[in-house]
């Protein structure tokens, strides 16, 4: 069976679904030096407004603008929800542990409720009513491919014609940041993919929130179609809390499995987005890779020196570009690399292009590989 995408909710830096486009065509960066916590030092940071976002209100919009765009009518009682997040309600939690004692002894209620880890799906299933299966995926940066490729089984199955798939994320915590800068991981400056000067990630928050349904559903309602999901494939290391294992072997038969569950070669991917976040190990990591598996010259683009490294949501954003890049037959530009230390066809200026098959990866922390094989319709 056939599973398709018919609408899209996104939310970045850049802004929503059209403009994040546009901006990232035009080179634009949504990363800015940021100062929202005045007892940590200023830092570059993916912000979509002055201050950090919130989980819940991130999810509304993107649900709300995935079912507009889809031109569906709610409630939706047969469409299950598969939304993940890495750092969940992380920020809410920070907040309650800064609460005076005295609160605990109050009747007044402590809002413990609205922080718990799946909030997120939660929220996006309350929104459209439905009455099927809920579903919260969490495996670290790579969620968002996760949820997607669990939507995708729920059709294929036979189970559901329709699923609300995605990944959300709103990781500009004190936590999160004092987390990444001990490890030494994040950017002073900016974020350069691939770049011989990269420094590391910027945090950026935002998501995206997919509606998959089955081909014949998305032909009968005469629904528009941006693109095909062809395959996944999903392992782990089972090596490193957070470095990648050093020959890649299973990072490998991730992206094996996807080309294989898809039916395609290696020869025809026609452009692969990356993870590409900018640090050292990653981006060695995954151009080694890339090198190994598939024939020269094939496009490669990250797009996180535009909208920040938006941990668990980032899958879901790339399969996104992916699907604009199909549709609009355009590749997106990686934003800051302005002298590549691999030798790979990096995507440096927006061009036309024809191309049929684009590859979404994803790598997260305790070896979370995935990848996404996606096609023009």
């Amino acid at each position: 069976m056939s599973v398709v995408v018919t609408g899209m909710g996104l939310v970045s830096a850049l802004g929503t679904l059209e403009p994040s486009w546009a901006n990232l065509l035009a080179g634009y960066s949504g990363i800015q030096l940021r100062h929202p916590f005045p007892d940590l030092e200023p830092k570059p940071l993916g912000l979509i407004r002055k201050y950090p976002a919130q989980l819940n209100e991130l999810t509304t919009q993107l649900v709300w603008d995935a079912i507009a765009d889809a031109q569906l009518t709610l409630p939706l009682l047969d469409c299950p929800v598969v939304v993940g997040s890495s750092r969940g309600n992380q920020a809410q939690w920070e907040s309650l542990s800064h609460l005076p004692r005295s609160i605990f002894h109050s009747p007044l209620p402590i809002p413990w409720l609205d922080t718990l880890p799946h909030s997120a799906a939660v929220v996006a299933a309350r929104l459209i009513g439905t009455s099927a299966a809920v579903r919260s995926p969490m495996a670290a940066c790579a969620t968002g491919l996760w949820a997607i490729a669990q939507g995708y089984d729920l059709i294929t199955s036979g189970e559901y014609e329709r699923v609300l798939a995605g990944a959300v994320e709103a990781p500009i915590t004190r936590l999160t940041i004092s987390g990444f800068e001990r490890m030494g991981a994040l950017a002073q400056t900016g974020a350069y993919p691939f770049d011989r000067d990269r420094e590391g990630l910027v945090l950026g928050e935002g998501g995206a929130i997919l509606v998959l349904e089955a081909e014949r559903v998305a032909h009968q309602r005469g629904a528009k179609i941006y693109g095909q999901i062809r395959g996944f494939g999903l392992t782990a290391d089972g090596h490193h809390v957070s470095a990648p294992e050093p020959d890649s072997r299973a990072a490998i038969a991730a992206v094996t499995q996807c080309l294989q569950r898809s039916h395609l070669s290696p020869k025809e991917i026609h452009f692969i987005h990356a993870h590409g976040t900018a640090t050292q190990l990653n981006d060695n990591h995954e151009a080694q890779l890339i090198r190994k598996l598939f024939p020269e010259g094939v496009p490669v683009s990250s797009t996180k020196g535009a909208t920040g490294h938006t941990i668990g949501a980032s899958g879901a954003l790339g399969v996104a570009f992916c699907l604009l890049a199909l549709q609009q037959q355009q590749l997106p530009p990686t934003v800051g690399l302005t002298h590549p230390e691999f030798a790979l066809n990096f995507v440096r200026d927006v061009h036309s292009v024809g191309i049929q098959n684009a590859l979404c990866l994803s790598f997260g922390f305790g070896g979370q590989n995935a990848a996404i094989a996606l096609t023009q319709l």
